[in-house]
């Protein structure tokens, strides 16, 4: 029976790494700030940005949440950017997506200035991630590495497969894991006999967004099993992975809810503190 990597237990951790460092930031004069723009009144958007505010606040971190109905026009919503681009008291920039129809992803999210976008989708940052340099990088895959190496997991030299090309997650992911000398295969719902190649990893990450996929018999005994989804079903929400099964014949592995998500929000907060330096603060 696999050992889970608590991924409730890392957070904490790097919570309070996050919480001391603010402190020091305020203790030099600087008050680390988040600000995050919310358009329109979509549920989940709305929770996530009243969590992100909780925790920001809770560490010591100020937080501004920008509100805009669903009509509001892009050019209003490019304004808001860059008026915050701007604002020398604020470190860091956060979109909540879904943005509604008729309103650019591409065109917001690549407004927000690469040294204050948290979210680490800017082209910039998607650039620094191939070439090895330091910018922002998305939380959700830097949560899965995170996980890992705070477990105690060995990531040079271990052949990590990665079911999973998205924007979000996968395609990232290659490129930040490789910098840790791992051997990388990339698979997504398309590869035909997905097991045969997914019996081959020592570490199995799993972002391709469909509940379950990722069986018992996809597993190789003793590999440790990464689940970067999330997917709602009746009941509640579960990962990529058939965690009931695959539990019986990994060696690790990380449950939905309780994994890789919660340490994102941490994570973001920490980006944050991060563009404090990138934009020509010194520790």
């Amino acid at each position: 029976m696999a050992q889970l990597l608590d991924g409730k237990a890392v957070a904490k951790i790097l919570k309070e790494e996050v919480r001391e460092e603010i402190t020091k930031w305020k203790e030099k004069g600087v008050q680390p700030k988040l600000a995050v723009i919310l358009v329109g009144d979509d549920p989940a958007s709305v929770v996530y940005a009243r969590s992100k505010q909780k925790v920001a606040e809770g560490m010591g971190m100020a937080f501004e949440l920008f509100t805009m109905p669903s009509d509001t026009p892009e050019a209003d919503i490019l304004k808001q950017i860059d008026l915050l681009n701007n604002d020398k008291d604020v470190h860091g920039i956060m979109i909540e997506l879904p943005l509604p129809k008729g309103i650019s992803k591409n065109v917001i999210t690549t407004a927000v200035q690469p040294n204050k976008d948290v979210d680490g989708g800017h082209p910039i940052n998607r650039g620094y991630i191939l070439s090895g340099e330091e910018g922002l990088f998305p939380a959700t895959p830097e949560s899965c590495i995170e996980l890992l190496l705070r477990s105690g997991v060995e990531i040079a030299g271990k052949h990590v497969v990665l079911v999973g090309r998205g924007e979000t997650v996968g395609k990232p992911l290659v490129f930040m894991i490789l910098k840790y000398n791992a051997t990388v295969t990339i698979c997504h719902s398309k590869t035909p006999d997905l097991g045969s190649f997914t019996r081959q990893a020592d570490i199995l990450i799993a972002a391709v967004g469909r509940a379950k996929m990722i069986k018992k018999d996809m597993v190789r005994p003793g590999a440790i099993v990464v689940d970067a989804g999330i997917n709602e079903i009746p009941g509640g929400i579960c990962g990529d992975v058939d965690f009931e099964g695959v539990q019986e014949v990994a060696s690790l592995i990380s449950p939905v809810p309780g994994g890789v998500g919660s340490l994102t929000t941490a994570l973001l907060m920490r980006n944050v503190l991060k563009g404090i330096v990138l934009q020509g603060g010194t520790r």
